[in-house]
Formats: structure tokens, sequence, C-alpha cells
């Protein structure tokens, strides 16, 4: 019932998918039990951090036209999903964040360059700055 996973530059021993069902009716727990909601702007913030680190949360900022709070910064970092990269050559030399493996891990991901290609989804209508922002979904990720 097991299967091995490259994940994260590594490998993981994980139940297999068609198990899960059986395997929440022994423990009596809901699927998705457990999983960590994102609201949107958490949601989008990763997402930026995720194409364009290591990024400054000014640059964050810039890319949403208001401002990044250093408490949803926390919460990302809280959760372990960004951590903080080199420090930018900007005056005042201001933090960069940068995904972890955790991130990678959380979302099945062996490296970044499995995520879909960002200029292929604007080019295609799927993914613009302005959907981005006015888009209502919350993101999901298991803990």
């Amino acid at each position: 019932p097991y299967e091995l996973v490259a994940v994260a530059g590594g490998w993981q021993h994980r139940t297999k998918k068609v198990f899960g069902d059986a395997i929440h009716a022994a423990f009596g727990t809901a699927a998705g039990e457990g999983a960590k909601e994102l609201s949107q702007a958490e949601a989008l913030v990763l997402m930026c951090i995720a194409y364009f680190q290591p990024i400054t949360r000014g640059e964050l900022s810039s890319f949403f036209g208001k401002e990044v709070s250093r408490d949803l910064i926390g919460v990302l970092r809280a959760e372990q999903l960004v951590a903080s990269g080199p420090r930018s050559p900007q005056p005042g030399a201001p933090y960069t964040y940068v995904t972890t493996k955790t991130f990678l891990s959380q979302f099945g991901l062996d490296t970044l360059r499995q995520l879909p290609d960002f200029e292929a989804l604007e080019d295609a209508g799927l993914l613009s700055k302005e959907k981005l922002l006015d888009h209502p979904r919350v993101c999901r990720y298991r803990r």
C-alpha cells in the first residue's frame, strides 16, 4: 500500500492515494482533515515568491500595488513554506524570501522547475495579474 515518491530533492514513503478513504475510515477522520487553508492573499504571495524568488517584501508590494504585511509573510514562515533568502543588493539590503523544501513537499514538487510555466499560463489566458488579484478561491495544501 506504499510508494516511494521523489519530492524536494529527496524521497518520501507515502501511502498510495487509492487507500486514502480506507485509512480515513479506519481512523475516523474526514478526508482533508488537518489540511491548512491559506487565505487568498497568502496563496497569492506564496505564488509570487515561488515564481519570482528571491524577492523582497517591497517587490511583492509593488507587484500587488499595496503593502504586503510582515504578518502575512510571518504566516508563510510559520508554516515553513518560505524562508529568508540572500540579502538584496538594493540600498538597505532588505531581506529576500524564497520557498523551502517544505513548500516543494507540500505541493508534491521535486524542484521549482516543475511549476507550470508562468509565461505559458499568461499566453494561454489562464493567468494574469488582474485575474490573480480578483480570484476568490482559497488555496489548500496538506500538512
